[in-house]
């Protein structure tokens, strides 16, 4: 069983990224930063002419009953996105944009903390860890960027968990490209 098509491919490494596999560790340093991935030992790394490959490592031996080669397969190609996902972040960064829907609802940057008023009887604190920044451009849009695609996906769905949409008005805190289907009231 050959991996997944996702494993195959090949992902292009672009000028002024700079790619060392150290042992089970593999560092990708960009003009945003360093971004580091331990490899799993089911897998191998090959480098060569600006290209890298993940394949499968056919030595490591596997615990459980059976050749594992599916599950050889899955983890090569989950590496093979992180890698890529890696090099689009210490290249270009990642960017979440989140929208406060209702009437009072607004958002302020101090620092690195983000002060939500969403209609309780308190502000909401969140404090950016490192590698994130928080921007508030309006009162009702917040913009979440870091280089790490995971991290940033984390804290947008920590700020939208304060105050989910809900179903009947659609207020609340959502993604700036969800959709909220809102229901209909009971009616006598």
């Amino acid at each position: 069983m050959s991996t997944s098509r996702v494993g195959r491919k090949p992902v292009e490494i672009p000028s002024g990224v700079d790619i060392k596999v150290q042992g089970d560790e593999l560092s990708v340093k960009g003009p945003k930063g360093l971004l580091t991935l331990n490899l799993n030992p089911f897998i191998e790394v090959e480098l060569d002419s600006g290209l890298l490959k993940v394949n499968t490592n056919p030595k490591a031996k596997y615990s459980r009953s059976g050749s594992g080669s599916k599950l050889r397969n899955s983890i090569a190609g989950t590496t093979r996105s992180k890698v890529h996902s890696m090099i689009v972040g210490v290249t270009k960064g990642f960017e979440r944009k989140l929208l406060l829907v209702g009437v009072g609802y607004r958002a302020q940057v101090k620092g690195t903390n983000l002060n939500l008023s969403v209609g309780y009887s308190h502000q909401v604190n969140i404090t950016a860890p490192e590698g994130i920044t928080i921007e508030a451009p309006t009162l009702t849009e917040i913009l979440v960027k870091g280089i790490d695609k995971h991290l940033v996906g984390h804290i947008a769905s920590k700020i939208r968990a304060v105050r989910c949409p809900e179903l009947y008005k659609g207020k609340g805190i959502r993604y700036s490209d969800e959709v909220v289907l809102l229901k209909e009231t009971k009616k006598k």
